[in-house]
């Protein structure tokens, strides 16, 4: 009877062991993807990050540029008459610096938003959270 009783737990535990080893292969792919899913999550949060950050970086060099202007435009309308011909120059010419800059600026950047849109794009289809840059244009 003993000898029952050990082969039926023997066989109970070979049973358990092998349902054990069958299904950590089947767990193991499922957290897979889940892990390719935190990745890609976490690298879409990143570029929105990366974004947040040179969008405040231009604001900072706008302000920098319109105290740069405002300085230009106090000695143009304090320069004597005979100087106030240049001094004008100075300021349209910085003006027209400044503004090509800003432009090729925004090209790239909106060439980087079209690309983050699209990955976000692609995140929703996934299931993956919508990044703040994508949740802020639904709001719109």
């Amino acid at each position: 009877m003993k000898n029952l009783t050990n082969n039926k737990l023997a066989g109970a535990g070979f049973i358990l062991a092998l349902a054990m080893l069958v299904e950590s292969p089947v767990q193991a792919e499922t957290a897979q993807p889940t892990d390719e899913k935190g990745a890609k999550e976490s690298k879409t949060m990143a570029n929105c990050n990366a974004m947040q950050e040179q969008k405040q970086k231009m604001l900072d060099d706008m302000k920098a540029q319109d105290a740069e202007l405002t300085e230009l435009l106090a000695k143009m309308n304090s320069a004597p008459e005979d100087k106030k011909v240049a001094s004008m120059a100075a300021v349209i010419n910085r003006m027209v610096e400044q503004r090509i800059a800003m432009d090729a600026r925004k090209a790239k950047m909106e060439e980087m938003m079209q690309h983050h849109m699209q990955m976000g794009m692609g995140a929703m289809s996934g299931g993956m959270p919508q990044s703040p840059a994508m949740k802020d244009a639904d709001k719109k």
